[in-house]
């Protein structure tokens, strides 16, 4: 059978992936990445080096996933109120069908992001995201629709801000409050509540 690099290569990521989302960078085994993968160590090493620039890859590639899929959005097509309007949906929709995105950032923030300050791609991956939320900032503002003097950086990690601590605090959330928080009224309540935050924030 010939080899195929790109599809070895892909496959080891995604398992790393799994495996890292499972049991952050300090409890993962390259035994158990390689075993999900169907792969061996030795193509780990020559593909990636070793388990922390393995680490590094599947944080990349899951930043590359989120970052393309909100560049779908196309929000530049969209009424500025509704554009933000669907970021808003959109952030909190990918975050719940994705928790490994969740449970990977959470293990390098535990390091302090040693490892993702190794990147040579992480700011080149989020400008187009600033670049969007400006247009659609000053977008609102020339329609008279949103406020001036909004830091799109700022509001970006308001609106992560908003669905990543009640999903990654859902446990403790709601066994001190006394609610499932993630019944599926409790989800919809949740997207309606950030929503009318955000927008409130913006109107002019």
């Amino acid at each position: 059978m010939r080899r195929d690099p790109e599809r070895t290569r892909a496959r080891i990521l995604a398992a790393a992936r799994i495996e890292f989302a499972r049991r952050g960078l300090g409890g993962a085994r390259v035994d158990q990445i390689t075993a999900r993968a169907n792969s061996n160590k030795r193509m780990i090493y020559y593909y990636f080096g070793n388990k922390e620039a393995l680490f590094l890859a599947a944080l990349e590639s899951a930043y590359e996933d989120i970052r393309k899929a909100e560049e779908s959005l196309k929000l530049s097509d969209l009424a500025p109120e509704e554009g933000m309007r669907r970021l808003v949906q959109f952030t909190w929709e990918y975050y719940l069908a994705h928790p490994e995105f969740i449970t990977l950032l959470n293990s390098e923030n535990l390091h302090r992001a040693r490892l993702l300050k190794k990147s040579k791609k992480i700011r080149a991956l989020h400008s187009p995201l600033v670049a969007m939320l400006r247009d659609l900032l000053l977008r609102g503002q020339r329609a008279g629709v949103f406020r001036t003097g909004v830091d799109p950086v700022q509001l970006y990690i308001s609106i992560a801000a908003l669905g990543y601590f009640y999903l990654s605090n859902n446990h403790t959330l709601s066994t001190i409050f006394g609610r499932d928080l993630m019944q599926a009224r409790a989800l919809k309540r949740r997207l309606a509540h950030m929503t009318g935050l955000v927008l409130g924030y913006l109107a002019r």
